[in-house]
């Protein structure tokens, strides 16, 4: 690590290098990059190799598939058209997504598909920047008509089980139109398709595509450089195979291979629930802006209100239950992720002490092994990545021994 430990303890730093070491040494983790920072020090580690059989070593620009920790920096696009009122909070969303108009609702989420009551209302903005649209993705529940149906229909998965859209995004919101709404607007929250759905919205608001608008009123002014939907072949040879090992073997299965994979060439769909890569330094521009109240090196990107709004608890007692219940229900899946409390726009917010990391710090994991949080009462960030999916414990594990570890570094 750099030399300068302002914030940080030495003794705790080195502690934090041999924790992350060892989940590399014993053969679980092929390689990481982590990044640690507090009051404009940073610190970085890369260990390891991109592939599990050696090979190039990672690197501090290394770039990672974000998976689901793309949806802290996705929800910014759509707070740039509030700050702009383009958009307003409640506002339906039916002028510009007409799919989701008139809706049904299924009686029991659990039910048949036709059984189904009218929506009491339209699906609004704030429905969709807190997951409380009425669809969303519960994986303890394949086997429920309505989670069938978002395969079969193919709003999610193909034959490879690749779990991002597939679609171009008027297509996957006609097919999304098919379906009922497992839960009345704003009745519940539900994991992932309202980002995605945010996404289609930005895009036909601004007339932009969903990357179009990120990279213009977010990455460049960041100088968010390596970050985008898919990694051209000029860096290819930057991003490592992504793996999901065997739960029983622990065997190195190859998810998606870097050239010719699935990020290897721009997507029909730009998944605001799922679909970026990044690096390290990227993701770290990005959380201390919203440490900075929304600014960087004294250019406003987005304003302090929405900044507030996207890091504090925005679900009601109802809805963080539901919250609640879904994180007990997968900790098995996810291995812990999500059961400290609240959930903002596009991000959980600890609302309650549950491990290691204070109230008040935000951010969210990935399923291919990522993790961003910031923490403003330490006024840090700290971000892992890994490319080993959470098909097994092992990412997760290494995810978990790095907050418990950093927090003990606190000078």
């Amino acid at each position: 690590m750099e030399q300068s430990t302002s914030g940080f303890s030495e003794a705790g730093l080195r502690r934090l290098r041999e924790v992350l070491a060892r989940h590399v040494e014993s053969g679980k983790i092929p390689g990481l990059v982590a990044l640690v920072s507090r009051d404009g020090e940073t610190h970085v580690e890369a260990m390891g190799t991109m592939r599990h059989d050696g090979g190039a070593p990672m690197r501090r620009d290394t770039i990672f598939r974000m998976a689901s920790t793309t949806k802290p920096v996705a929800a910014a696009a759509t707070m740039v058209l509030l700050d702009e009122c383009r958009l307003r909070l409640d506002d339906p969303v039916d002028p510009w997504l007409p799919e989701l108009a008139g809706r049904k609702v299924l009686k029991r989420a659990d039910g048949p598909l036709d059984d189904t009551v009218p929506a009491r209302r339209p699906i609004t903005v704030r429905d969709l920047l807190t997951s409380t649209c009425g669809l969303g993705l519960d994986m303890t529940a394949k086997t429920a008509p309505m989670m069938s149906a978002f395969f079969e229909q193919g709003v999610y998965g193909q034959a490879d089980g690749w779990m991002l859209p597939e679609p171009e995004p008027d297509e996957w919101m006609r097919r999304l139109s098919t379906l009922p709404l497992m839960y009345q607007p704003g009745e519940r929250w539900l994991y992932n398709v309202s980002d995605d759905v945010l996404g289609v919205l930005v895009a036909r608001v601004s007339g932009r595509s969903f990357e179009e608008f990120l990279r213009e009123r977010i990455f460049d002014p960041l100088g968010m450089k390596d970050t985008g939907f898919h990694v051209p072949d000029g860096k290819i040879d930057r991003l490592p195979p992504l793996y999901s090992p065997d739960w029983q073997t622990g065997a190195f299965n190859v998810e998606d291979e870097a050239e010719g994979g699935h990020h290897s060439k721009p997507p029909a769909f730009q998944s605001g629930g799922g679909g970026l890569d990044s690096t390290a330094d990227d993701y770290h521009a990005y959380f201390q802006m919203l440490l900075n109240g929304g600014t960087h090196r004294g250019e406003r990107i987005l304003s302090r209100p929405a900044v507030e709004l996207m890091t504090t608890n925005r679900l009601t007692p109802e809805q963080t239950a539901a919250l609640q219940t879904w994180a007990r229900s997968v900790v098995h899946l996810s291995h812990g992720t999500g059961q400290q409390g609240g959930w903002g726009f596009g991000m959980a917010v600890r609302a309650q002490r549950g491990d290691y990391a204070p109230v008040g710090q935000f951010g969210w994991d990935g399923g291919a092994g990522t993790t961003t949080y910031a923490d403003p009462h330490n006024r840090l960030v700290g971000i892992l990545l890994t490319q080993t999916g959470m098909s097994t414990p092992d990412s997760a594990g290494a995810i978990n021994d790095f907050w418990t570890t950093l927090y003990q570094a606190i000078d």
